[in-house]
């Protein structure tokens, strides 16, 4: 069954690839606005993210039953099953608006989640104890719909920028976009880093002494650049750079090292190879896009978005919390980063509908409120130690 699941899930990653392609060959069709018959590419693309999609579900039932308990436990799961839900919420958005540029902007940050997630440990294994309950389906799942359907916002937001921003002169906006895109492309690096090291079998392994004091055995899949607290090597040739806090996940941490590395090298080869802006080489797929659709496809997404995330992220973690620690609250960096994202789309709504602010600075919000949940992701998942850390 664990097999089953995981050819499923990478059908399901091949059929998003395909359907990214074809959508992109609906934004070349010359179909005109006025047509009110959709591309033949447009539909086979939301045909194939569909089939896509189905795969990926199909992945998460057989998963399940594999398991004995929801699939969305560690990282792997849980970031997979996000991209699913990227996905989902996707579909729905577009049967709606019937944007095919949508769909070439949304597609492939699903991929890269996926990606990303898959780069983690995949083994099936009993939940601990902390996790045995269902507040983790109800709770997990709601968070992780509620930040696809927000990302959706973020896609929408994409493209408006990548068009109302003059590429032709430095500016902030094309400084600020541009370290967007350098975020992408450290998400891409990351899987192909991974992928080279994992093929060569790397392994490296510590003796360490962790927070609590405790002697363990941290092991690497890359190169040890940040090293965990008091380590000693045990296997291996390559010594850390630098020796880590054990408030730090060391191994997490030296993740991030590499993925900005990687991204750092990417980047620089794509502005080498086509001398100019990464978001200028996107200028073109959006050169047809109605401005105001996009901004109202961002703006809607939020919309339904920031009920389901509060409910998810704040209001069941609160009651399980009090099931599982006996308080509501204990300002874990999990909780506080999922407060501050609660404040800022809070805010968000708050400009959107009593300041007017519409169009670009929207626009901007929904990136910058990406990034925020990006950051709970990778950063406080990888990096900072707290309650959550079994993630």
């Amino acid at each position: 069954m664990a097999e089953i699941s995981s050819n499923l899930l990478y059908s399901a990653f091949i059929i998003y690839l395909v359907a990214t392609l074809v959508f992109g060959g609906a934004i070349k069709d010359k179909k005109t606005e006025k047509e009110k018959k959709q591309s033949k590419w447009a539909v086979m693309g939301f045909g194939l993210t569909i089939l896509g999609f189905a795969a990926q579900l199909g992945y998460f039932v057989t998963r399940w039953i594999a398991s004995g308990h929801a699939p969305v436990s560690n990282l792997f799961e849980f970031t997979t099953f996000f991209g699913m839900m990227l996905v989902g919420a996707f579909i729905i958005i577009y049967s709606i608006y019937r944007t095919a540029a949508l769909g070439v902007f949304t597609l492939p940050v699903a991929i890269l989640v996926i990606a990303y997630g898959s780069m983690f440990p995949r083994d099936i294994s009993p939940l601990i104890p902390a996790l045995q309950s269902d507040w983790l389906h109800i709770h997990v799942t709601t968070a992780a719909a509620g930040q696809a359907i927000l990302s959706v916002s973020f896609a929408a937001g994409l493209i408006f920028l990548v068009k109302a921003v003059d590429q032709t002169k430095s500016s902030k906006q094309t400084f600020w976009l541009e370290t967007v895109m350098f975020g992408l492309i450290c998400t891409l690096a990351f899987v192909i880093v991974s992928s080279v090291f994992s093929g060569l079998d790397y392994k490296e392994s510590f003796n360490w002494v962790d927070k609590k004091g405790k002697e363990a055995v941290m092991e690497y899949s890359l190169p040890a650049l940040a090293g965990p607290h008091k380590g000693e090597l045990l296997e291996g040739n390559f010594e850390p750079i630098a020796e880590m806090p054990a408030i730090i996940n060391a191994k997490k941490l030296n993740t991030v090292i590499w993925s900005i590395g990687g991204g750092l090298v990417l980047y620089g080869l794509l502005r080498l190879i086509f001398r100019k802006r990464v978001a200028a080489l996107l200028r073109p797929l959006v050169k047809n896009i109605n401005l105001d659709l996009v901004d109202e496809i961002s703006y809607r997404s939020v919309l339904i978005g920031f009920p389901v995330f509060t409910l998810g992220a704040l209001i069941f973690a609160m009651i399980w919390a009090q099931i599982a620690w006996t308080r509501f609250w204990g300002w874990d960096p999990k909780e506080v980063w999922a407060l501050i994202t609660f404040l800022f789309y809070a805010a968000f709504l708050h400009l959107r509908l009593s300041k007017g602010w519409h169009g670009e600075k929207s626009a901007w919000l929904a990136v910058i409120g990406f990034a925020i949940m990006m950051f709970n992701l990778v950063a406080v998942n990888l990096v900072l130690a707290g309650l959550h850390s079994y993630a």
